[in-house]
Formats: C-alpha cells, structure tokens, sequence
C-alpha cells in the first residue's frame, strides 16, 4: 500500500495555497456504483443490455430505446436506508441515514416509418436523467491505536520537503500550518538547539483514542441524449451522447484523545475539521446494438467510452490541539490564514471505460407485448476502473510540478486499481396486466490488494401493473456492501483501516404514461 499514498504527500507543497490534494478514490467513487434505473430495471437486477424497452437503455444499451413504437414520459422517485457496520481495530460501530435518491426519469419518443423507402421500421429518440451514484451517508467508526497516529502524515510531509520553520507557518494552510501553528506537531532541538527536525505531540506509546465522522451528500447524476433506429425488428442500433453532472460534499470530523488521562504527559486531544466540495461536468458517449437471432432471443452489446469531466474542489479546515502544560488549547483555521477564502483547485477527471455483453430469453415474442409472458436476461460488465485519469487544467496547466503531481496520481491509480466483473441476472413473469419481478448482481472488487475485501452483493424484487397506457412499477434492492475506509493515509508505515460491511435499501416507484 505504500505507493498509493506516497505520492500524495511529496507533492501536497504544490497545493499548499490552493486546495487539498485530488485522491484515487474521487475516480472511485464515480466508477464503482451499483446499477441504477426505473422500478422495472431495479426490480430485475438491472439487466438491460439486450431487453430494451425501458428508458433506462438509455443509460446502458441506447438501442433498447429502438424497441419502442410510440412515445412514453416515465417518472422515477426512490428512497434510499443506509445501515453501515464498521471494525476498526477491534471496536465495532453502526451508523444509520436515509434519503431521496432518483431513477430513471425522461421522454421517449418512438415512431414507426411509414415512407416506405427506408430499411429501418422504426426510430426513437430519448432524452433523460440517471442517478448513477448517491453519496448521501454517513461514515463513522472510532477504536484505540498505540501504532500510527493522523498528525504523522504531518510529520512526512514536512521532512519530505524538507520545510523550514516559515515553510511549517504558511506554506500547508489546509493541513501541517494548522497543525503547526496549534503545537500539536512542533520542532525537534539538536545539540546547541539546532533545528533538527519535527515531532508530534501525540503519545503513541501509551495509545490514543481515534474518532473518525464523516457525513457525504450529493450524487453522480448523467443526463442523455439517445436514438435508436429498428431494422425489420431483427436489428437494432442506437447510441446516446451523456453529460455527467456531479456533486459531492463531505463534512469531516476526527480526533484523537488521550487513553491515559496523565495530565502530564503533553497531550489532551485534538480535533480536525474539513468541509470538501467537489462538482464538476463533462461529456460522454454510449454505443449499442441488439440483435434477434430467433423470435425469442436477444443478443446485446454495448460501450460506455471514458467520461471526460472538468471539475472544480473547494475546502476549508479547521483544527484544535490541546497540548495541556506544553502550549496549552490553540485553534487555527484555514480561513484565518486564506483571507477567509476555501481553497479551490481546479482539474480534469476521466472515467473508466465500461463493455456489457447481454444474453436474454423472451416467452412468447411478438409484436404485441402485451401478449409476452415473461422473460429471463443476464449481463456481463467489465469496467476499466485503472484506466481512470486525472489532469491539471485552468492557469496551473503549464506548470511542470502540477504535471508531474498529476503524473504520480495516474501511477498510482495504475498500480492499485485493476478491471473486474459485474454479473446480473434478473427475470418477470406477467399475468395479463400484473408482472412479478426478480433479480441479482454481484459487483465484484476494483482494489488490486487483496488485503482490501470489497464486494457488492445485491438482491431485488418488484411488482409492476400495466393497462390502458398507464403503468406503475415499484421495486425494492437490498445491496450487501464491503469495503475498506481509511482514516489517514501514511507512507513510511503500514495503513490501518476501518473494515465497513452493511446494506443500502433502495425503494423505487415508476409512473409512466404513453403519450
């Protein structure tokens, strides 16, 4: 895990009077989401590679949206329960949050072409909006460690560029100046009284109590433009052109307490707050086709190029130190030392490309839908999570050390992310105007480290009513997460994580209405 981190604090000088560092984890958390859609398409695991007609093909193979015939306006609200358990080094906690979340929501217009001189039957077009991803939680876990300590990715920072006492005052005002300026991290005397470099005040060798809350707002959300055209009902091909709006806020509270309560040993407790805003937007494209073999067989394949972002961070920090007889309570505060302005950075994120190959079963296709009596699909999903690249933009694009501290960024995502699998499998059953719905995925880990256990394991469920041009679909998924959240990142020693297992509820209801 060393490599991962390193880079970030031989390069955070660069930022020191701009923002906090970009991470591998922000290209994470806009590549590694669960599937999202309409009830239908929550209901059924999020199969639609080669189903098709559902406006979520909009977002996943835009020649789904070539199987309609008529136009359709489709509204998709949902309600998201978040129940998080997290270890961290042997302590247990659980936190609780919920929700709004949306589906697939938007207009197709289908038509059929009745000219007469074209190969192609029929057309659609579609406009609408996804939730690829919601980031509203709440992350919180605490346990005793007598190992590392958060104030000695201070310690690294400032021996590695080698920072003079005026470099500790000014130069990390996000970070080690706060640290610094409140005593919690302070100078070490040589013979003489030289300077001889820095120390924490924070006492390892008897352990301290370490606290870690963060509570996350806002979403990964992806507007598209799609058209489909249907070839004799055999063929068809469709693309979308989308534009990934993002919006991420973090609220961030950590400590670290003394265990002994030795009101001599120089260190009470500090505190660290953050408030971090990331948002951004940009472009992408989304190619697809489906194929019928057979009457009741559909074949599909589709591909979700890299998503060129443009985005823009903000962040301000306070901290507290108590150091009891050393220096006594100080505060410091970002703002104190930036005029009262966040620090802003501003860059370029590209996603992950994504392939799905589809493979479904149809009982009864026809041209009349509503004489189908079910079906039964799956989807293959490879994602491209270590292709993910960032890039310095704005006034600070010709400078050398902001392009080689993205460079450094690139490498690590390189070194510890790797391409995996997602599978989904779902089906329905239909009884005249009533539709029984079950489905499945699995989500497997984009961590190269196998110390790193992550998975997303999902079951789902729905019911659906469809008559006289109206239908209504309500669906619930139960997604049984894993992952690995780090307090502190280090570079001279072993990291230590909290280990998270829980489940996210996720109820959706669909209107839609042909037009």
């Amino acid at each position: 895990m060393k490599k991962y981190f390193g880079f970030l604090l031989s390069g955070l000088a660069i930022f020191a009077q701009t923002a906090t560092a970009q991470t591998p984890e922000e290209a994470l958390r806009a590549s590694w989401f669960t599937s999202n859609g309409t009830a239908r398409n929550m209901a059924i695991g999020g199969v639609m590679g080669s189903l098709g007609g559902d406006i979520t093909a909009n977002h996943v193979n835009p020649a789904g949206i070539g199987l309609y015939k008529t136009r359709e306006l489709v509204l998709s609200p949902g309600f998201l329960l978040n129940n998080n358990k997290f270890n961290y080094r042997g302590t247990d906690s659980s936190t609780n949050k919920s929700g709004l979340a949306l589906g697939t929501s938007g207009l197709v217009l289908g038509g059929m072409n009745r000219s007469g001189y074209s190969k192609w039957t029929s057309s659609a077009f579609a406009i609408s909006v996804n939730q690829l991803a919601n980031y509203n939680n709440q992350v919180s876990f605490s346990g005793q460690n007598n190992f590392s300590s958060f104030t000695e990715k201070y310690l690294e920072e400032l021996t590695r560029d080698r920072a003079d006492t005026n470099a500790a005052l000014s130069n990390y005002i996000f970070g080690s100046s706060l640290a610094f300026r409140t005593f919690l991290v302070d100078t070490l005397r040589g013979p003489g009284g030289a300077f001889a470099g820095y120390q924490s005040l924070v006492p390892l060798s008897s352990g301290v109590t370490q606290s870690y809350n963060a509570r996350t707002s806002g979403g990964f959300n992806e507007i598209a433009l799609g058209v489909a055209g249907n070839m004799a009902d055999k063929l068809y091909v469709g693309g979308s052109f989308t534009i990934p709006l993002i919006k991420y806020t973090r609220e961030l509270v950590y400590s670290e307490r003394d265990i002994t309560n030795d009101p001599t040993n120089q260190f009470n407790f500090f505190e660290y707050r953050e408030t971090y805003t990331s948002q951004g937007a940009g472009i992408g494209l989304k190619l697809g086709t489906i194929y019928k073999p057979t009457e009741f067989v559909r074949i599909g394949f589709s591909f979700h190029s890299p998503q060129i972002i443009s985005m823009t961070d903000r962040i301000r920090s306070s901290m507290i130190a108590d150091t009891e007889g050393y220096a006594g309570r100080r505060s410091e505060s970002s703002d104190n030392l930036n005029n009262g302005r966040a620090g802003t950075s501003k860059y370029s994120m590209t996603t992950p490309w994504r392939a799905i190959g589809s493979f479904s079963l149809v009982f009864r296709e026809i041209k009349d839908t509503r004489l189908q009596r079910g079906f039964i699909s799956a989807d293959i999903e490879y994602v491209h999570y270590k292709g993910a690249r960032f890039a310095v933009t704005g006034e600070n694009a010709a400078d050398a050390g902001f392009r080689d501290y993205y460079a450094a960024l690139n490498e690590a995502i390189i070194d510890n992310y790797k391409g995996n699998i997602n599978a989904k499998i779902g089906g329905e059953l239909k009884f005249n105007t009533v539709m029984f719905r079950l489905g499945a995925a699995y989500f497997g880990s984009p961590y190269q480290d196998e110390a790193l256990k992550a998975s997303r394991v999902i079951g789902t469920g729905g019911l659906g009513y469809r008559n006289k041009g109206i239908f209504i679909d309500l669906s619930y998924s139960h997604i049984m997460n894993r992952d690995a959240v780090f307090a502190y990142r280090l570079n001279d020693k072993p990291n230590t994580f909290a280990e998270q297992r829980g489940n996210r509820g996720n109820i959706m209801l669909t209107l839609g209405f042909k037009l």
